[in-house]
């Protein structure tokens, strides 16, 4: 085998040129699938990191309607759901695929929040003591809520860099105050996401999915949250999932928890927002497009195979004389055929190598110049490879075979 190898090589260098327009089609086949794969896997990747956030695990586990999360700055109170207590709470952080969980309200559009004749149109959350945590927040300056705050239904909140900003117009916030529904509440600090995440807009439609989140965020103890909306008010569940990939079944174990000790009749169901659900479901609409480009790219490692085989064939006919002369000296017809499957198959797996770096560099420099999320997948580089390797066994089959059963007479009588 060895020895075949080194035969290969000693071929290919002899014949560069043509060696290197030989292997043009398997490297270019190589290449434009190795780019349209780094794509596709940077493009998954971009998307799974917008929609959910690099390392942050948290799923919201909702009330809806008839698939409609309820919004209660409008709708009533329903009837029959039972508020999640404490002991509930705990029982749910035991459930399979779950690290942690926190209750809370929300209001997505807050209203009626002024600092003087500033006005605040964002969200506004009242959480319990384990909401930033789950939620991934960390205090930047200030302080954070604090036992006392929810024992006492002190009337404090925390706001986000945005909300600072815009109601306090570049001033301390800390100390200041805010009117929510016509009570003051104290500022106490400012937070911020501990996950950096910060969604890639490309087009108009990734303008409108993520401009909402930019609004500005503030918070208040869940036990001040009856002082500034109505007190029976169901609750919302964050949370935290063990890894990314668990977080589907760890919001639909939450959900089917509180579906059955909380809701009682079929009008009103807890939900996850399973935002890994919705990722797959555009990175299998990314993949889907980007998979037919693949299979034109294969058709020239077809081309590129043919473009063997024919080469290797003037191969056979250019050494008619030195095949014959082996086989009248007892090489065995499986020896030959091996020499000429090395020779097809070492010309191909070095235009897959080729191939695999350009398709690198061709995707590296597509990242740069046009901003394509590019990602290089180690295992479709070896892949890529090996299937250039396979091509050139293949497409050097029938060469090898007309090699091997050369008449030795004949060949030997050949110019």
């Amino acid at each position: 085998m060895l020895e075949n190898i080194n035969l290969a090589f000693q071929g290919v260098w002899s014949h560069k040129l043509r060696s290197f327009l030989t292997m043009l089609g398997i490297i270019i086949g190589i290449a434009a699938i190795i780019t349209i794969v780094s794509t596709i896997k940077g493009t998954n990747e971009q998307i799974k990191q917008n929609l959910i956030g690099a390392g942050n695990n948290v799923v919201d586990v909702t009330l809806m309607q008839d698939n409609n999360q309820i919004d209660f700055s409008y709708a009533s109170v329903p009837d029959g759901i039972s508020m999640i207590t404490a002991e509930m709470r705990d029982e749910i952080d035991k459930l399979d695929k779950v690290r942690e969980s926190s209750l809370y309200y929300s209001r997505s559009w807050a209203d009626g929040v002024y600092v003087g004749n500033s006005s605040f149109n964002g969200s506004i959350y009242g959480g319990d003591t384990h909401f930033l945590s789950v939620g991934g927040y960390a205090v930047n300056y200030g302080r954070g809520f604090i036992d006392s705050d929810f024992t006492t239904c002190r009337k404090v909140a925390l706001l986000d860099a945005n909300t600072a900003q815009s109601l306090f117009q570049g001033e301390n916030p800390i100390g200041g105050t805010l009117e929510i529904s016509g009570e003051p509440f104290t500022v106490v600090g400012v937070v911020s996401s501990r996950v950096s995440s910060e969604p890639v807009i490309n087009n108009i439609n990734d303008y409108y999915m993520y401009s909402g989140s930019t609004s500005g965020t503030i918070f208040i103890p869940d036990s001040c949250w009856p002082i500034v909306y109505r007190y029976d008010e169901p609750q919302y569940a964050a949370v935290r999932a063990v890894s990314t990939n668990d977080m589907t079944t760890a919001g639909n174990n939450v959900a089917e928890y509180l579906n059955s000790h909380v809701i009682s009749g079929d009008t009103y169901k807890y939900q996850s927002k399973d935002l890994l659900q919705q990722a797959s479901q555009l990175q299998s609409l990314s993949e889907s497009s980007n998979r037919q480009l693949i299979w034109i790219a294969a058709i020239s490692l077809v081309v590129g195979g043919i473009g063997v085989m024919n080469i290797m064939l003037v191969s056979v006919t250019e050494r008619t004389r030195e095949i014959g002369l082996k086989i009248a000296i007892g090489a065995q017809q499986s020896r030959i055929r091996w020499q000429f499957l090395t020779e097809a198959a070492v010309l191909t797996s070095m235009g897959g190598i080729l191939g695999v770096a350009c398709g690198i560099g061709l995707a590296e420099m597509m990242s740069h110049i046009m901003g394509t999320p590019v990602a290089i997948s180690v295992p479709a580089c070896i892949i890529a490879v090996a299937f250039s390797m396979v091509i050139g066994v293949v497409f050097g089959f029938v060469p090898a075979v007309k090699a091997s059963k050369l008449n030795p007479i004949e060949a030997l009588r050949r110019e």
